[in-house]
């Protein structure tokens, strides 16, 4: 069955991506099918006939798989064309939601849905294609969980090719609740909810990671404490993963073995308990991917079958993308299916090698998130440019604890009926959350322990190769056998610690080394989002933070910046705003663009509870930072023509003490960019730091008139808006002006002002490279 899943996999990729091949699939595995069938009837008798005929099943199933994948998308593709065709314009539509709901940068939130109406105008029709639909936050905090059906006019756009969407749906105001689904569902959801609520009066940083390691909910977790786990490896202890599935069938067996039950009742317990579980933490299609993944890693081992493992697992994946073709570009399933392997395959040799130094117990308690952790790493690394070094040693700390917490925390949701046994269980849970929370804090801050590498194949082959190395070492112990195996692999590793402590001596202590002393502004490479640092004199001013706490105190940590004195906050959008709790304790004065909702005075009440003073930003304002002079030109006081957000955008002008003469222009659109040039007049700048992230909603007289020299656009390397774009890049070359980007250049440090500027840049990039718009998706 693994050369049928091998096969399975790129077959699904092709027919998802390019649904005009799927008809050209069936035909080739009927093809193939015919062939391999004549091939076992025609074998010949002699020694080789059984070799021939077993692969000659194979191939029949193989055909059959290839044939299936094609006709799934095929029959799927007419509904699909249809529901494409209203792309670009307003619908109303029916659609019961699929997953959980999160929050996405754009404020709303988001999730998966199937629809039963979707169509324009008053009369829809009744249509069932997958969607992605995102919607304001209700005041009210409603949970919208899986099974909820909702009623609703949205704004549509074509979703990517491959997605199992077909359109992205954008609400238009808050959507009616039809029902919350059936009633096992909605008892579900309550019980989660009180668990949830129980959990928020425990102390904190526990307490936010309780409801992730019980119940897969996330919500409650601070930006900062998200990064940590992130950077510490850890996050996936939060998520509902095969990992919390097979402990609950472990669980259930274990409980059943101590009482004295048989073997077929210790199954039909685990597996009735593993149901109940998907219920509680919301069945939707991610979980009971994982739910089933585990159960057939889990059942394997518990029956004492464990090489029937790995041909289960592939029958299962290849199963399942002929089902569901679109399950291919999951990364989460690639996840599932690559732990559930590990959890077969490696985790019992690591168990025996670390039974050298441990108890069995706790080697096998080890050895099932390590084995996860290095199986994972390549995946990981073709999809994200960050690659967590002390992510091992992390889960070897951390490990331990998540089972704990897990299990009391589902304690707590059973005795939901009898609350101060429900109090007593949480609290219990409380302890091991707790310690996962401090590990992954602690581990945060292990210099280098969070390496930035491009994402792709070159990434993931390098992980693949360390995470191989480690584990022949572990797994064998160092053994005499296979000695060139295992000197090589010890090379490797050396040659891994000797670079990695380098990076972390280069990007951490001696980073500041590396970089100009006498820059006076810096554009931070925080991904797609704006975070700049303006210096004068000692003095530090930031103009918005991006969304990832972790990069921004990497840009912190390499020009040796560790308090502000000023932060800007043009806006509240997730890639401007999003890292600026972190930042609490650390600022003097924030000015801020109108608080355009809770999630904005969320953020504002922390930065205040950590002892900085509040200024709402409008024209007019000025005031010193070291020796420079700073003015905010835009937004007028109580500003009417537009609505908070970008076009609200605080766009501040800065310069002297060793600052460029420098204008930030936010995410300010084309239309409040005339209001600024009509009301301001701006002009006799250095540097500007171009718009919306490049985007093509620019005026171009606006940089006609500043007589700029450098224009610097902050943009995420790969992002999906294509930014910057080609027009805007146009105005800023007929204009004359250098383009630096922190997607292709990384950190930009510039120093100087007037005739003496001076530009640094993280990377090299050609002019033309520069000049060339952005790749979406690249």
């Amino acid at each position: 069955m693994v050369p049928v899943c091998a096969a399975a996999w790129p077959v699904a990729l092709l027919a998802v991506c390019l649904p005009a091949t799927s008809g050209w699939l069936i035909l080739a595995g009927a093809v193939f099918g015919v062939v391999a069938a004549m091939c076992a009837v025609r074998a010949p008798r002699g020694v080789g006939r059984s070799f021939l005929m077993r692969w000659a099943g194979v191939g029949i199933v193989m055909a059959a798989v290839v044939s299936g994948i094609g006709g799934a998308v095929l029959l799927a593709d007419g509904a699909r064309s249809e529901a494409a065709s209203l792309g670009g314009g307003v619908v109303h539509a029916v659609l019961t939601v699929q997953s959980s709901a999160s929050v996405g940068a754009d404020g709303r939130l988001w999730m998966d849905a199937q629809t039963q109406v979707l169509g324009r105008g008053d009369a829809p029709d009744a249509r069932s294609v997958p969607v992605r639909v995102g919607v304001p936050q209700g005041e009210d905090g409603v949970d919208i969980a899986p099974g909820t059906v909702l009623e609703l006019s949205a704004e549509t756009a074509v979703a990517d090719a491959g997605e199992r969407a077909v359109l992205v749906l954008f609400a238009l105001g808050e959507p009616s609740i039809l029902t919350r689904g059936p009633l096992i569902a909605r008892i579900a959801a309550d019980v989660r909810s009180a668990f949830i609520t129980r959990s928020a009066t425990l102390p904190e940083p526990g307490a936010q990671l309780l409801p992730g390691l019980a119940v897969g909910d996330t919500r409650a977790v601070t930006p900062e404490l998200d990064a940590a786990m992130k950077a510490s490896g850890l996050s996936h202890l939060t998520a509902v993963s095969g990992s919390n599935c097979a402990l609950v069938i472990a669980a259930g067996f274990g409980l059943v073995a101590l009482l004295g039950g048989g073997r077929v009742l210790r199954v039909v317990v685990a597996a009735l308990g593993l149901a109940a579980f998907v219920v509680l933490v919301t069945a939707e299609p991610s979980v009971i991917r994982a739910a089933a993944m585990a159960a057939i890693a889990m059942l394997c081992l518990l029956l004492g079958r464990p090489r029937a493992g790995l041909p289960m697992l592939a029958a299962a994946v290849a199963v399942l993308l002929v089902t569901d073709p679109w399950l291919s570009m999951s990364a989460g399933f690639a996840l599932s299916a690559a732990a559930t392997g590990a959890l077969i395959l490696l985790a019992p040799p690591l168990a025996r090698g670390m039974r050298r130094w441990l108890p069995a117990p706790l080697a096998l308690a080890l050895a099932v998130p390590l084995s996860a952790q290095l199986v994972c790493g390549p995946i990981i690394a073709l999809f994200t440019d960050q690659q967590s070094i002390i992510g091992v040693a992390a889960n070897i700390v951390a490990a331990p604890a998540a089972p704990l917490a897990t299990v009391l925390g589902l304690l707590a949701c059973l005795a939901m009926p009898v609350p101060p046994l429900a109090d007593l269980f949480a609290a219990c849970a409380w302890l091991p959350s707790a310690w996962i929370a401090q590990t992954a804090l602690t581990s945060a801050e292990v210099p280098g322990g969070l390496v930035t590498a491009p994402a792709g194949v070159v990434s993931a082959l390098v992980i693949a190769l360390l995470s191989a190395a480690f584990a022949w070492l572990l797994a064998t112990g160092g053994t005499r056998r296979h000695r060139t195996v295992t000197w090589l692999s010890g090379v490797v590793l050396a040659l891994a610690c000797g670079l990695g402590t380098g990076t972390a001596l280069l990007d951490g202590p001696a980073a500041p080394l590396t970089r100009p002393s006498d820059w006076g502004m810096a554009a931070c490479d925080i991904g797609q989002g704006d975070a700049l640092l303006l210096r004068s004199a000692g003095h530090v001013m930031l103009v918005d933070t991006g969304p990832d706490p972790a990069l921004l105190q990497s840009c912190l940590d390499s020009v040796g910046i560790g308090r502000i004195d000023v932060l800007v906050l043009t806006h509240f959008d997730q890639d401007h705003a999003g890292a600026a709790p972190a930042l609490a304790g650390r600022v003097g004065t924030v000015m801020h663009s109108p608080a355009d909702g809770a999630r904005a005075q969320r953020t504002l009440d922390v930065l205040r509870d950590g002892g900085a003073r509040l200024v709402a930003a409008v024209a007019g304002q000025r005031g010193p930072l070291g020796t420079a002079q700073w003015r905010v030109l835009w937004p007028r006081r109580d500003e009417r023509v537009f609505p908070p957000g970008n076009d609200l955008s605080v766009v501040i002008d800065i310069g002297g003490g060793g600052v460029p003469r420098t204008l930030l222009l936010g995410d300010l659109s084309a239309a409040s960019q005339r209001m600024l040039l009509r009301l301001a007049h701006p002009s006799g700048y250095d540097v500007v730091k171009v718009a919306h992230h490049g985007s093509a909603d620019q005026e171009p007289a606006l940089y006609a008139g500043l007589g700029a020299r450098i224009a610097v656009i902050s943009a995420g390397l790969g992002n999906d808006y294509g930014h910057p774009r080609a027009p805007t890049l146009e105005v800023l070359a007929d204009n004359r002006l250098l383009i630096a980007r922190t997607d292709l250049q990384g950190q930009i440090l510039i120093s100087g002002e007037g005739d003496d500027l001076r530009i640094w840049s993280e990377h090299g990039a050609t002019p033309e490279q520069l000049r060339a718009p952005a790749e979406p998706g690249r």
